[in-house]
């Protein structure tokens, strides 16, 4: 795969084959080429087949998933590093400083987009993830601790609105920029969209802004969830959580890559249709490794795991292997996706499932590891 030209060693195409530790692994190409149903593996590759060992010792099942292509430690550190000051600068996690580090952000992108070795731009993703997980730690876990979930509308309106700033009158525009400055979330959104135009064309920070707003919708879904105080069926909590998902990480593997894939690609509906199963399964991982986490008021909790037990009466043991079922159905399903999807013979286009598939495999690897989900 030729690469997109760019600034002198800031990036480099996804990797053929997988480069520093986990060199073992399978071949991105191998991984991406056209299977026939009966060549699809029913198992995780070699490096992921191990089963994870969640928090308070319960044994999770085969999650199919990639191994990641790079582990670069050195790398990671000096992102999360440079995140945590830019934390401390913004206000968010004010005395969880050590908690942040801890939870090794930039180890996350360094694993998820190994096409590039630029800090710079690792940082530029990681503020923006960092700013999109403060919205869930403060607005949406104040929320489910049945602490006027009512609020959480009007906070996620006025989070959407740091990210595409309103453009009020001069007799509001004052009160408005104020919020902005002084409210911790509201600064470290506006801010890390503001950093990352250094990095994104209009269009792809547009498409960003785009996706942040399917998340915060679904983050207000789970509001009026709380609020009626009873689980959603299962079809609709997996529609909820395909828009309250990494999707917005996932829409900057190009921009942090170094390219673009044009607007019109990235919107066609079976591009569209790959990129929606990788951000599902992204975060039907996260709901099975954060378990441990997150719980509601009143006991009522969100996450695939405990919706199935509640609708379907197993034991939430028996809803953790339905729940990993459902993620590899959809992993196996993105990948016969951009299998064909490659066939086209566009060259970004190919780039770009590459960078989907990469990123799967470092957001596994990290949640495996990370003291935010492991205790």
């Amino acid at each position: 795969m030729a690469p997109v030209q760019t600034a002198a060693g800031a990036t480099r195409p996804i990797p053929t084959s997988p480069t520093g530790l986990g060199t073992s692994a399978a071949r991105l190409t191998e991984l991406l080429r056209p299977r026939t149903p009966s060549s699809v593996p029913a198992s995780v590759p070699p490096r992921a087949a191990a089963p994870a060992q969640a928090a308070r010792g319960r044994t999770l099942p085969d999650l199919y998933c990639p191994p990641h292509l790079r582990d670069d430690p050195a790398l990671g550190e000096e992102v999360n590093e440079r995140l945590v000051r830019w934390a401390g600068q913004v206000g968010i996690y004010a005395g969880q400083a050590e908690k942040f580090r801890a939870a090794n952000y930039g180890r996350l992108l360094m694993l998820t987009h190994p096409d590039t070795d630029d800090p710079d731009r690792l940082l530029a993703a990681a503020r923006c993830m960092a700013a999109e997980f403060a919205v869930d730690d403060y607005f949406c876990d104040e929320a489910a601790a049945g602490q006027h979930p009512e609020r959480l509308g009007p906070q996620l309106m006025l989070a959407q609105s740091a990210i595409d700033p309103a453009q009020l009158p001069s007799g509001a525009r004052e009160s408005y920029e104020r919020a902005m400055r002084e409210q911790p979330v509201l600064n470290a959104l506006r801010r890390s969209v503001e950093d990352l135009g250094r990095y994104a064309s209009g269009s792809q920070v547009n498409r960003l802004r785009q996706e942040i707003a399917g998340l915060f919708l679904g983050m207000d879904c789970e509001a009026g969830w709380r609020i009626g105080g009873s689980p959603p069926p299962v079809w609709e909590y997996l529609a909820n959580r395909q828009m309250n998902s990494f999707l917005p990480c996932l829409a900057l593997v190009d921009a942090i890559g170094g390219y673009e894939l044009p607007a019109n690609v990235y919107g066609r509906p079976d591009v569209r249709r790959a990129t929606l199963q990788a951000a599902l399964a992204s975060v039907l991982l996260n709901d099975v490794y954060s378990m441990h986490k997150e719980g509601g008021a009143d006991g009522v909790e969100y996450n695939l795991p405990t919706v199935i037990a509640a609708e379907q009466g197993c034991s939430l043991d028996d809803a953790v292997r339905r729940s990993a079922d459902l993620h590899n159905e959809l992993m196996h399903s993105f990948e016969a996706a951009a299998a064909a999807l490659t066939l086209t013979g566009d060259p970004l286009l190919t780039r770009y499932l590459g960078g989907l598939w990469a990123w799967l495999g470092g957001n596994k690897e990290w949640h495996a590891s990370s003291p935010r989900y492991n205790q």
